[in-house]
């Protein structure tokens, strides 16, 4: 499968202002299609879609965009960065473009903030487009069960922004080979995409900041939690088993937690399956849709 080029995937977006900042989008498929909001994984950026994005357009309106501190969109050093904020920049999205009813695909870090946008879904605060359906791949939807990678932890601790400066594109490499499944292991170019996305505009310096949603997972649990058991609307698990990080054992505590839990399990996939096994995640997705459709 031939990948799209960064640089046709920049060339193809555009960009819109939040809080003052640039924030990188990319939309394609019929005007009259419904719409398909993806949302991408820490540390990387909307390109993650790339392996599925055009078999997507062929049944959605697709819309993406990088979020605040990743990818292509801006990363300011003095800014508060957050889960809550991240699906306001969603919901903006969402509004530059009319839409009125929409379903989720998220993944990793992306699902929390879909999970928020599920909260305020159900709570139904204030008038928003109308959410139809979600589905969550690897992320860690349930924070005592996500295991979080030693550099994770150290970017984390008091001497994160040391680590983040030592930071590399061969020790990129290392973790996500320790994520990936062992018979789908991420080629150089796949390397190097992700870290020229986590480079641009001086985003590796960024990276103990971003990993602020860790201790906010624990922090909104019940509410992000709940989210999931209170929901009125479909929602879907496909998971890449392997993942060491919110594999397996992610499953086991969704399939204990959740009512009713739709998931399909790919067995050897490790934490990325749109990247390294997108031909079945585009199927489990597609079967999902048709059901609810």
């Amino acid at each position: 499968m031939t990948r799209i080029a960064l640089t046709d995937w920049k060339a193809a977006g555009q960009f819109f202002t939040h809080r003052g900042y640039r924030i990188f989008s990319r939309v394609e498929g019929s005007v009259s299609a419904p719409v398909l909001l993806l949302i991408h994984g820490f540390p990387t950026a909307s390109w993650d879609w790339e392996a599925i994005w055009p078999a997507l357009t062929r049944h959605y309106r697709v819309m993406t965009l990088d979020m605040i501190g990743f990818g292509f969109s801006d990363k300011p050093t003095d800014y508060p960065y957050s889960i809550m904020d991240q699906a306001d920049i969603f919901e903006r999205l969402l509004a530059e473009h009319g839409v009125q009813t929409y379903h989720l695909l998220a993944h990793d870090y992306g699902d929390t903030v879909a999970q928020e946008l599920l909260a305020r879904h159900n709570a139904q605060e204030q008038p928003r487009p109308q959410l139809n359906s979600v589905c969550f791949l690897n992320g860690g939807l349930f924070p005592e069960s996500h295991r979080p990678l030693l550099i994770q932890k150290l970017l984390r601790s008091p001497i994160g922004p040391i680590i983040a400066r030592l930071n590399s594109r061969n020790k990129l490499a290392s973790n996500m080979q320790r994520v990936f499944g062992q018979n789908t292991q991420p080629d150089a170019e796949l390397i190097d995409s992700f870290w020229q996305l986590i480079t641009t505009n001086k985003g590796a310096r960024l990276l103990p900041k971003l990993l602020h949603y860790i201790p906010e997972r624990r922090q909104h649990r019940a509410r992000w939690v709940g989210a999931i058991q209170q929901a009125a609307i479909p929602v879907k698990v496909i998971d890449g088993i392997a993942d060491p990080v919110s594999g397996g054992h992610m499953v086991e505590r969704y399939q204990a937690l959740i009512p009713k839990p739709n998931v399909t399990a790919l067995q050897n996939i490790g934490h990325y399956p749109q990247v390294e096994d997108p031909q079945g995640v585009l199927d489990a997705y597609l079967t999902f849709r048709a059901t609810i459709a």
